[in-house]
């Protein structure tokens, strides 16, 4: 399979600061490629320099087949892309903004209605039209912006955040959006600090830290490789005292997060048994248990140290 975006040793720096460090890594065709790390790490800047808005200080990079740097004209024709704060005008419709950037992007002339009638069905606009951009919920304004992104049928689509700030069904739809550019072979380039989602989507996923590529591979073989010890959650009957939680230490590393107690444990088997016997002596219950394995989100703790609820929040102030 073709690469539809290839970096090697990509760098920039702005002075004595490198905020991209030589990274390389390949994204195929038809992939949602997940690009995660905590805020300030270089996702945005990486972004910025495959789109042509911003010049590699050294290493190269292609996308689509063509350079960035001697080639970025065509770059810029086949790419769509999606920055995290909209493009897009207040002043103007729906129809008027999309008709708008259809022409940036050279759209034919006969093609231009029907092209932005099948974006405002496909992305469910269509009697959101005449509604200025301005006046749109976030939900809306972030289907508009991908649709504008979309306008000259690029193959290659880069997303910056594109949930950041929604509300819980704004974000599921869009979240559906983009598996369903998926499934029309386009290539989706995402950022996001809510790792969750990037384990929801991405086909594969790149960290980085400081600059520098920590880890490229699934989901599922980053968990399965910074995997920890299996957790044991029991929600109990009342909040056990402290007692009861020193006794529990030796089956492992425990938590108590009101009701419920958390073993990281060695054997589930014996934490099971230590933590039956111990409620039933003290005359507790056990309401709800679970086990499990750790999440990409604790992978991602353990690689790069930061907490994604304190991107979560350090993104909220921001804006």
């Amino acid at each position: 399979m073709m690469d539809a975006i290839a970096l090697q040793g990509l760098t920039k720096n702005y002075g004595s600061l490198t905020a991209v460090d030589h990274i390389s890594f390949n994204v195929e065709e038809g992939e949602v490629f997940g690009f995660l790390g905590p805020n300030g790490a270089g996702k945005t800047t990486t972004i910025r320099m495959l789109v042509g808005l911003t010049t590699p200080s050294d290493g190269s990079a292609t996308v689509a087949g063509y350079d960035i740097i001697g080639d970025i004209v065509e770059v810029k024709r086949r790419v769509g892309v999606v920055p995290e704060a909209s493009n897009l005008y207040d002043e103007l419709s729906v129809w008027d903004n999309l008709l708008f950037t259809s022409r940036l992007y050279h759209v034919p002339k006969d093609e231009l209605p029907g092209r932005v009638r099948n974006l405002l069905e496909t992305f469910k606009l269509h009697e959101r039209r005449d509604t200025k951009f301005g006046k749109l919920s976030k939900g809306l304004k972030r289907r508009v912006v991908i649709a504008a992104a979309l306008v000259h049928n690029p193959r290659i689509v880069f997303m910056d955040e594109p949930t950041s700030g929604l509300d819980v069904v704004s974000a599921m739809s869009l979240r559906r959006l983009i598996r369903d550019l998926r499934m029309e072979d386009i290539t989706v380039f995402l950022t996001t600090h809510y790792i969750e989602e990037a384990d929801q989507l991405a086909d594969r996923v790149a960290i980085i830290v400081e600059g520098k590529i920590i880890v490229v591979d699934t989901p599922e073989s980053i968990k399965q490789s910074f995997r920890g010890e299996p957790v044991l959650e029991a929600h109990l009957s009342r909040i056990p005292d402290n007692s009861m939680i020193r006794e529990l230490e030796p089956a492992g590393r425990v938590e108590l997060r009101g009701d419920m107690v958390r073993i990281e444990v060695e054997s589930l088997t014996e934490a099971i048994e230590s933590l039956s016997r111990m409620v039933s002596q003290r005359g507790i219950q056990i309401t709800d248990v679970n086990t499990h394995h750790p999440s990409l989100e604790e992978a991602f703790v353990a690689v790069t140290g930061v907490s994604p609820e304190l991107m979560r929040i350090e993104k909220e102030g921001r804006r």
